[in-house]
C-alpha cells in the first residue's frame, strides 16, 4: 500500500511589472492654424495702415462735415424714422402675430396673406407706392362701408414724404415683426399657459404676465437685429428726397466732390449708432434671462 499526500500548496508571486519608457504627452499642432492667423493679422496691419496713409480718404474732410449741423440733422431725421417705424412696426406685428396664432382661419388666412404680401414686395417699391398714394386716391373719407361719407380728407396733404415714409417702413417691419413674435409665443411651453388657467388666472393676464415675459428670451435676438437693419435700411428712403443721413451726404459731395470722405461721415455714423442699439439689447436680454441658464 502506497501513501500518497497532497501536492504543497504553491504560492502565487506577484511580480511587478517591467519599467518601461515613460510615455510623453505632445500637444495637438495645429500648423494652418497660426497660418490663418499670421495672414489674417498682416491683412488687417496692411488695412489699418492704407486708412491711416493714404491721402484719398482725405480725413481733414470727414472730420471737419462729421459734427456739421446739416450732418447731425440728418442723423435726427434717421432715429425718428428708425423710431417710428420701429414702434409702429412692431405694434401691427403683435396684432398679426396673435392673428395667425388664433382659432379662426379668417383672422389666419388675412394674417398670413398680409406677411406673404409684404416680405415679398421689395421696400423700395412699397415706399414709391405710398409716396404716390394720391395718385390712386385723391381723397380718404370716414363713413358707412359702400355708403356716404362722414369726413375726408385729402391725400395731398395728408400723406407727405415723411408720413410716407413710416407708413411704408412700419408696414414693411410689421410683417417681419409678426414672424418673430408669433416664433417667440410658440417658443413657450403649452403647459405653462395651461396651468395659468387651471388656476383661475384672466387669458390676458396669462399672455401679459406668464406668456410674454418668457417668449421675451426668443423675441429680444431677432427682433433687435429687425431694428438694427431697419436703422440702417431707413437710407432707401433717400429715393423720397427726405433729408436723412445718406441723403444729406449725397447732397454735400453732389456739391463739393468730397465723395470718399462724406461716405465714411454716413459709415462712421451708422457704425456709432449701430453699436449704441446694440449695447441696450444686450443689457435688455440680460434683464429678461434672469433665472434662465445660459
Amino acid at each position: 500500500m502506497s501513501l500518497t499526500s497532497d501536492p504543497p500548496a504553491t504560492r502565487a508571486v506577484l511580480k511587478e511589472p517591467a519599467a518601461g519608457p515613460e510615455l510623453v504627452v505632445v500637444p495637438v499642432r495645429h500648423p494652418w492654424r497660426w497660418v490663418a492667423v499670421v495672414v489674417t493679422a498682416v491683412l488687417l496691419v496692411q488695412f489699418v495702415h492704407g486708412l491711416a496713409t493714404n491721402p484719398g480718404w482725405e480725413w481733414d474732410v470727414f472730420a471737419a462735415f462729421f459734427t456739421t449741423e446739416t450732418i447731425l440733422r440728418a442723423v435726427w431725421v434717421t432715429l425718428q424714422l428708425t423710431f417710428y417705424g420701429t414702434a409702429l412696426g412692431f405694434a401691427i406685428g403683435i396684432v398679426l402675430a396673435f392673428m395667425r396664432l388664433s382659432a379662426s382661419p379668417f383672422l389666419r388666412s388675412v394674417a398670413f396673406g398680409y406677411i406673404w404680401a409684404f416680405r415679398s414686395i421689395p421696400l423700395i417699391v412699397q415706399l414709391l407706392f405710398w409716396f404716390n398714394l394720391a395718385y390712386l386716391y385723391k381723397e380718404l373719407s370716414i363713413g358707412i362701408p359702400f355708403g356716404p361719407g362722414f369726413l375726408s380728407f385729402d391725400t395731398t396733404g395728408l400723406v407727405g414724404e415723411m408720413s410716407a415714409a413710416v407708413l411704408g417702413l412700419a408696414l414693411h417691419q410689421a410683417a417681419y415683426a409678426a414672424e418673430i413674435v408669433r416664433g417667440g409665443v410658440l417658443a413657450v411651453d403649452e403647459g405653462q399657459a395651461e396651468a395659468a388657467a387651471s388656476l383661475g388666472i384672466p387669458r390676458l393676464r396669462q399672455l401679459r404676465r406668464i406668456v410674454l415675459p418668457q417668449a421675451m428670451r426668443s423675441i429680444l435676438p431677432n427682433a433687435a437685429n429687425e431694428i438694427i437693419s431697419l436703422f440702417k435700411g431707413t437710407s432707401i428712403v433717400s429715393v423720397m428726397a427726405i433729408g436723412e443721413l445718406f441723403y444729406q451726404v449725397q447732397v454735400v459731395y453732389g456739391r463739393n466732390g468730397r465723395v470718399v470722405p462724406l461716405l465714411m461721415v454716413a459709415t462712421a455714423w451708422y457704425v456709432l449708432l449701430t453699436t449704441a442699439l446694440s449695447v441696450v439689447q444686450h443689457y435688455v436680454e440680460r434683464h429678461y434671462a434672469k433665472g434662465s441658464v445660459r
